[in-house]
């Protein structure tokens, strides 16, 4: 069932789909003026950053690679965000500029962690690019060269980010209500 209205569990729409393609175009064009003529290799996140990574692919302008990686947690969530890899890069990265495209970026220690795996493979450059930030629960020091939309501190879904399993195909990023959740 499509959901082109504010379901029940769902607080308010954030961002439309308007201004998410708009911030996306933007994105898109920024990268392909820093990158250009190069071709940098974008890497997601399976399985949220998909569907940003899709949009913001078709936005820039020069020639990229695309490539994925899965993670999950070892048993509870540790300090430093360490993950274990079930799906790694294909391309090797080594000598590339590598952009790390990322739906959302909250407490920021799983993108920390793989961000130091990603730099022992000797990328000539490594740089993130984040759809929404939520910066107010930010613990380590990030370097996102490329920036969406600062967002609050609530849970969010659609455009890629779910709540167990639904809600990824909504072309809007909405609050979930807190009694949902919580």
């Amino acid at each position: 069932m499509r959901r082109d209205t504010l379901a029940a569990p769902l607080d308010r729409v954030l961002f439309g789909q308007q201004v998410i393609a708009e911030r996306v175009a933007e994105l898109g064009h920024s990268i392909s003026v820093d990158h250009a003529p190069q071709v940098p290799v974008l890497v997601t996140i399976l399985r949220g950053g998909v569907v940003f990574l899709a949009d913001l692919c078709r936005a820039i302008e020069i020639d990229v690679e695309l490539d994925f990686m899965a993670v999950t947690p070892y048993g509870s969530p540790l300090a430093d965000g360490a993950v274990r890899i079930l799906k790694d890069l294909d391309t090797v990265i080594e000598g590339r500029r590598v952009i790390v495209v990322e739906d959302i970026i909250d407490t920021g220690l799983t993108l920390n962690y793989l961000l130091r795996v990603l730099r022992q493979r000797s990328p000539e450059s490594i740089e993130v690019c984040v759809l929404l930030d939520k910066d107010v629960r930010r613990i380590v020091d990030l370097p996102l060269t490329y920036r969406g939309f600062s967002v609050p501190d609530r849970f969010l879904v659609g455009y890629g980010l779910d709540f167990r399993g639904e809600y990824r195909n909504l072309p809007y990023v909405a609050t979930l209500r807190d009694e949902v959740w919580s």
